[in-house]
């Protein structure tokens, strides 16, 4: 069962400052995303398909300072948001590259296939999430963890089954493609075999320092986004 790469995570302190380093990193606006009744996040996307990397897109995410989240209280919002390190990491840096999400086809039997292969790895149990948008209805399933951990500093991503509806098919181009990708972590070997488990199997994996790292041709240019363990 492939799995692709289906988008990356730039999380944010707030949406206008992660708007504003799309701007001034990327040399493009972001399209309108919505918001996420369920965590308290809201969002803004911007498409990055290329050959390598079809259907992919940027989702630049951020707290909703102004929601509670319907999600139960003992339970954290998804990509470590209510994590003290992340958090004081994106107030200290701006906005960050920490995380990316892959597409499968049947979520339930990927994550089964990663407990066959690998029993100590809690990828978090399937959640169902929806929003509204101006092009219809999004609806997905998604896996997130009770504490909302991403796991592998981020490199292990989260997995992620559209319903009938992709965002990308909504989405302008933006003249920006994504031309790479390649993680670096201590523990390469179990990432690699990890991977290949869930069917991510044209993902290169590096041993090294903890990092994701994304090169994107914008209009300004090639730009290497970094996670650097965050």
């Amino acid at each position: 069962m492939p799995a692709r790469l289906d988008h990356l995570v730039i999380a944010a302190a707030s949406l206008d400052e992660g708007v504003a380093w799309c701007e001034a990193t990327l040399g493009v606006t972001p399209s309108p995303g919505g918001s996420h009744p369920m965590m308290g996040t809201h969002n803004r996307l911007l498409a990055i398909s290329s050959d390598a990397f079809p259907q992919s897109y940027v989702e630049i995410i951020a707290i909703n300072r102004k929601a509670t989240p319907t999600r139960a209280a003992r339970l954290r919002r998804w990509f470590d948001f209510d994590d003290a390190v992340l958090q004081a990491g994106l107030a200290r840096h701006g906005p960050h590259l920490i995380h990316f999400v892959a597409r499968v086809d049947d979520a339930r039997a990927s994550l089964e296939a990663l407990s066959r292969h690998h029993a100590h790895i809690d990828r978090g149990p399937l959640i169902e999430a929806a929003r509204d948008t101006a092009a219809g209805r999004l609806e997905w399933q998604i896996t997130v963890r009770d504490d909302g951990q991403r796991l592998f500093y981020g490199a292990l991503p989260t997995l992620i089954q559209w319903g009938a509806v992709h965002p990308v098919e909504s989405l302008p181009t933006s003249g920006v493609s994504l031309r790479s990708m390649h993680l670096t972590h201590p523990r390469a070997d179990d990432l690699a075999t990890a991977l290949t488990a869930i069917g991510l199997v044209d993902m290169n994996v590096l041993a090294g320092a903890p990092n994701l790292v994304a090169v994107l041709d914008t209009p300004r240019g090639p730009v290497t986004l970094e996670s650097k363990g965050l």
